[in-house]
């Protein structure tokens, strides 16, 4: 994959937005929990998951919100920017077969501190299904400095 460069601070604007989707599968479910270590039965066991609120699989919050991680490292800022506050309210889960449309989009620049705020969100169908809050530090174009004889 070719390296691509992220946006830099002088570059974003407030409204800037870039969306990431992403189906669901049982595989997918079953790779997040080896990989997180959450083998709640809600997510794993579909006689178990019939007995909850829901009635099937659900797909691990995280899972979803990980959309929102990928669309920061690889998009909007992109490669260069730290990842370093998220805050999240889960309002509905996504099931199996569903598409996750993962969106970001710039709310807040801080030129002093490099920091920008995005209101992020995950939907499925055009209902969604997580919103929040996302700090991320942009880096700041490099000086250029004139070459010494």
């Amino acid at each position: 994959m070719a390296h691509k460069r992220g946006y830099y601070l002088d570059e974003i604007k407030i409204g800037m937005f870039a969306e990431n989707k992403l189906v669901v599968s049982a595989a997918r479910i079953d790779t997040f929990a080896e990989i997180s270590g959450d083998y709640n039965p809600v997510h794993m066991d579909e006689e178990f998951a019939k007995t909850t609120m829901f009635g099937r699989r659900i797909a691990h919050g995280a899972l979803s919100a990980s959309l929102i991680s990928a669309i920061l490292g690889n998009d909007l800022p992109g490669p260069g920017a730290i990842f370093v506050e998220l805050n999240l309210r889960f309002r509905r889960p996504a099931f199996i077969d569903d598409e996750i449309t993962a969106r970001a989009e710039v709310a807040e620049i801080n030129e002093r501190t490099g920091r920008i705020k995005m209101k992020v969100s995950c939907s499925v169908d055009g209902k969604q299904i997580i919103r929040g809050i996302a700090g991320v530090i942009v880096p700041k174009r490099p000086i250029k400095r004139p070459k010494e004889d």
